[in-house]
């Protein structure tokens, strides 16, 4: 790629960034999201002449991309090399743009002027964002697939507490099955309660679509509040976790990994399920505990789940979780529709100039903990 920057002529900035005007801004692409997309989202920034140098985190297969993604997700931003050139170009640079490139303190250090760090993707774990809002960098992404993920997550909802899945694979075996494990307790999904753990952007899309449905709606989010899900529209009554838990008959997560939510579902809140309540995971499969939620299938404490998450991907051969018959798994697959990578970084652009345009967003993940 490119060691040298390029002249951008961008449009007015607004009044909340002009401290950005005429930016040096460095952008890392990889073999998912590339140099070329990241370069086009930094030109539609606004703020006058800007210098855009792009620079690659190769992978040589798609297959070793996902081997460091997945590192990355499980051990942080220090897992996997930076290009070294980074560490170059980023010493004057006042904006960062990357997919997903680690992004760890030292780069950040580097950084002296740096004023904005963005990722075109929803998870951060290839973010240091401890170490951006020790310097008061405010870190922003953007939910590339959350209505993919939103549909999707509704659909496990079908997939799990109607059989779907389990009914397909056995008329391929042969077998015309009518009886599985829920068979004494499935009902119409208007009839259920479905618990929102985590009211973000996919969850409150989550939320629509199963009050759609006919469903009631609860919600635990620890940073959002009754007042604030109203203003937002979401037809969800706020409660704590512990209630969801117990009342829910559908708990669907949405959260990030975090030190404080890593495994932060497990044995204490599982146990609170109704033995006819299923749980849906499109998250992350480090908030779950993996022990507890096999031991609650395995004991059938809880319904039945349903994964698109894993603590190892693929899963391997030897996997207690493919012998469980309440258990529906899909291989990662709810953020995969063909628009959203390459749209990825123009939306994450229109976030920035939301931005700056007003200084909140709820897309700026430190918001709470930088000063203006």
């Amino acid at each position: 790629m490119s060691r040298t920057y390029e002249k951008n002529i961008g449009r007015d900035i607004p009044s909340f960034g002009k401290d950005m005007e005429n930016m040096k801004i460095v952008v890392i692409g990889d073999i998912v999201v590339s140099c070329r997309l990241l370069t086009e989202a930094a030109k539609s920034l606004p703020g006058g002449e800007h210098e855009i140098r792009a620079i690659e985190w190769k992978s040589e297969t798609r297959q070793e991309f996902q081997k460091k993604a997945l590192n990355i997700e499980k051990n942080g931003p220090e897992a996997e090399k930076v290009p070294q050139e980074a560490y170059e170009a980023v010493k004057d640079a006042d904006v960062l743009l990357t997919h997903f490139c680690p992004v760890p303190e030292n780069l950040i250090e580097a950084g002296k002027q740096l004023k904005l760090i963005g990722t075109c993707r929803g998870g951060m774990e290839h973010v240091d964002i401890a170490a951006a809002t020790k310097r008061n960098i405010p870190v922003i992404h953007c939910i590339r697939n959350a209505e993919a993920t939103s549909d999707f997550a509704v659909g496990l909802m079908f997939a799990e507490t109607r059989n779907i899945a389990r009914a397909h694979a056995a008329i391929r075996q042969g077998s015309w099955r009518k009886e599985y494990v829920n068979s004494g307790y499935t009902t119409s999904m208007c009839e259920m309660t479905v618990g929102v753990a985590g009211l973000g952007h996919i969850g409150k899309l989550v939320a629509k679509k199963c009050a759609g449905i006919g469903m009631k709606v609860i919600a635990y989010d620890p940073f959002v509040t009754q007042k604030m899900a109203d203003e937002a529209e979401v037809p969800v009554t706020m409660v704590e976790q512990k209630e969801l838990f117990l009342k829910a008959d559908i708990v669907s997560l949405h959260l990030r990994v975090t030190p404080e939510t890593k495994n932060s579902i497990n044995k204490e809140l599982l146990s609170l399920m109704k033995p006819t309540a299923y749980l849906i995971n499109t998250s992350r499969a480090g908030v779950l505990c993996k022990e507890d939620l096999l031991e609650a299938l395995q004991n059938r404490t809880i319904g039945g789940a349903a994964l698109d998450v894993f603590w190892e991907e693929p899963i391997p051969e030897d996997d207690p979780l493919l012998k469980l018959d309440n258990l529906t798994m899909t291989p990662h697959n709810a953020g995969n529709v063909v628009d959203a990578l390459p749209k990825s970084p123009l939306l994450l652009a229109k976030m920035i100039v939301q931005y700056w345009e007003t200084g909140k967003s709820d897309m700026v993940v430190n918001l709470k903990n930088i000063t203006k």
